[in-house]
């Protein structure tokens, strides 16, 4: 962990400026070196809620064949905020990064990235901390705008806020449900959507996500 480290028994009005301070710094140019390995991360709640379990896979780049793997569950700390999921899902996220034994060069999360309402979701939250580029895949919108999306895979339109592009809409499966990809840390848009689709050569969600919920699962 890095400079970045922040209290996460807060209150959601300091979550909010936590996600208002860090967002100045997530890196939002090209950052990452060559990308051997690949890590997506799924989260979910056990027990009514009361635990977080989080799931993370480690691929290999570009043949997606996995190399590690970790799971952790860990109690609940933080009420369910729209917005604040990161200060709900990030604390056993981390956990499970910790416990790899293969560091991934590129971190694929199923949420958010600049794609929020204060630019700081799941992806940039976990990219920053863990000195990770990261890339925000999600599978709904959260904020902004976009014109309609063609149906073949690889059509994309920019997801719109205020003016500033904060995504990309893309479709990564002929006729299917578009993804919504935006920056989670030291990657750029463009690059970060061209990840995704090297990741997700046969289904609609990237190889990461779908390991990564395989795992979960079982766990």
């Amino acid at each position: 962990m890095g400079s970045f480290d922040h209290p996460w028994d807060v209150s959601p009005k300091e979550a909010a400026a936590i996600q208002e301070r860090l967002s100045k710094a997530v890196v939002t140019a090209d950052d990452l070196g060559p990308v051997r390995t690949v890590a997506g991360v799924d989260i979910g709640f056990l027990e009514e809620n009361t635990i977080t379990r989080a799931a993370v896979v480690v691929l290999s780049f570009p043949d997606l064949q996995l190399l590690d793997q970790a799971v952790v569950h860990r109690p609940t700390s933080f009420p369910y905020v729209p917005g604040l999921l990161s200060f709900r899902e990030a604390p056993s996220a981390l956990d499970a990064l910790s416990q790899l034994s293969v560091r991934p060069d590129l971190l694929l999360c199923d949420g958010q990235g600049r794609a929020h309402p204060r630019r700081f979701g799941l992806a940039c939250h976990l990219g920053l901390l863990s000195d990770i580029p990261a890339i925000g895949v999600a599978k709904s919108r959260l904020v902004g705008e976009h014109q309609g999306v063609g149906e073949e895979r690889g059509s994309r339109q920019p997801l719109m806020l205020d003016g500033e592009i904060i995504g990309t809409v893309l479709r990564t499966r002929t006729g299917i449900k578009p993804l919504y990809i935006s920056i989670g840390h030291r990657i750029s848009l463009e690059t970060a959507v061209d990840y995704v689709l090297r990741c997700a050569p046969k289904y609609r969600l990237p190889e990461t996500t779908r390991q990564a919920d395989k795992l979960a699962s079982r766990g």
